[in-house]
């Protein structure tokens, strides 16, 4: 059984150092468990996320020649529409069921992209883009206090140059439209730091336990899933896990939309791991590698 805490930010104030240090606490415990943890109050609003919402199914809901205007068109980009099986997370199985809207650094891409639906997704996406931002901020303050590192050691290395919102639709389907053993998202673990995931009312998404099982992670309209990836498991030399994860697909009538936002360490931040995580006598489990040679090479290998 996967347990997956919920906390509450509410009390998040970096003017008092014993509510920090709660949350810390809190956090540490999560994340040495399972991986996982759903967050109230970070600080994103139910308005901007409806919004966000509304934007991306607007958007998904277009002919499939507007989306083609805002094609993919690199891994190092990362920026721009994918259709159903271009994504294959788990190379294992046939590719994902499902479209995608990658939007990497928005706070410095071209206003002026043609690839923008309209300059109105822009200016929303970025918006949503910024206020995610500055709650995962928070989230690293308290992972510094947990980690006994300076306040700003994890916010100093994302500047957003590779934080990405996604946008992420898996359409209903017939069981004879599914090859056999295809999923919404296969099997993966998150290739940065965190992952904050925000979902509306359809079920998906699934996490793996130590043992290997696979347990259901019900969405709440009123809390954030949060995950650490594989170079935040890296820093703690595996005291925070990147859990296995995965999506099944959507059968029936109604669609599934999920939002994430990836906070990927900037590309020459130095990931080793933190004196702090490692006993007397103990060694490091991983070598010492930049953010952006193992985030680039996972990107690459998810597209075959």
């Amino acid at each position: 059984m996967v347990d997956i805490p919920t906390i509450d930010f509410a009390s998040y104030d970096e003017s008092k150092t014993e509510t920090i240090s709660l949350l810390a606490q809190s956090v540490s415990e999560a994340l040495s468990s399972s991986g996982f943890m759903k967050i109230r109050n970070l600080g994103v609003s139910d308005q901007d996320i409806r919004k966000a919402f509304d934007l991306s199914a607007w958007f998904f809901a277009r002919t499939d020649e507007e989306k083609a205007t805002s094609a993919y068109t690199s891994a190092a980009e990362n920026f721009g529409y994918q259709g159903l099986g271009v994504e294959h997370l788990d190379p294992s199985k046939p590719a994902d069921l499902k479209q995608t809207f990658t939007m990497r650094d928005l706070l410095r891409h071209d206003p002026n992209d043609s690839r923008w639906p309209s300059e109105d997704f822009r200016d929303i996406a970025t918006d949503f883009y910024q206020k995610c931002l500055e709650g995962a901020y928070r989230i690293q303050r308290v992972f510094s206090e947990a980690l006994s590192q300076e306040k700003e050691f994890f916010v100093q290395y994302h500047s957003g140059e590779n934080v990405s919102l996604r946008f992420l639709y898996y359409p209903a389907a017939g069981v004879t439209e599914i090859e056999h053993e295809q999923l919404g998202a296969g099997a993966h673990t998150d290739y940065g730091m965190i992952t904050l995931l925000f979902q509306q009312g359809v079920a998906g998404l699934e996490v793996q336990d130590s043992e290997g099982h696979w347990h259901k992670v019900e969405p709440e309209s009123d809390a954030i899933v949060m995950n650490t990836g594989d170079l935040m498991e890296r820093w703690t030399n595996g005291r925070y896990r990147s859990t296995p994860h995965r999506v099944q697909p959507t059968i029936g009538a109604e669609d599934r939309y999920s939002i994430a936002l990836f906070v990927d360490p900037d590309t020459e931040t130095p990931v080793k791991v933190l004196d702090s995580c490692l006993s007397p006598g103990e060694s490091p489990r991983y070598p010492e590698v930049t953010a952006g040679e193992h985030i680039q090479e996972r990107i690459r290998a998810s597209h075959g």
